[in-house]
């Protein structure tokens, strides 16, 4: 394992968000596209990862995944994607 921690948001099929914790993006994105990631995403099929964070420590990466999830609206949610994507 390379260390790394994630925080990720995925963009569903029915325009809905998902955002999750992880230490591998891709393999989790697959496993969420097999069925095999949370109970979300099998009623919620993803369709593309729209916004990634990395942190140095998994408590750091956790703390944002909760932050994200139930302190910003989906509107806060839209515009951290719109921002990140404006820097790339």
């Amino acid at each position: 394992m390379n260390g790394k921690h994630f925080v990720y948001i995925l963009l569903t099929e029915n325009n809905t968000l998902y955002c999750g914790y992880t230490d591998d993006v891709e393999k989790r994105f697959q496993a969420h596209l097999e069925g095999k990631g949370a109970k979300y995403t099998r009623a919620n099929k993803p369709v593309k990862i729209v916004y990634t964070k990395e942190f140095e420590n998994k408590s750091d990466a956790l703390k944002e995944e909760y932050r994200i999830k139930h302190k910003l609206s989906r509107e806060e949610k839209l515009e951290l994607i719109r921002s990140q994507q404006a820097q790339k």
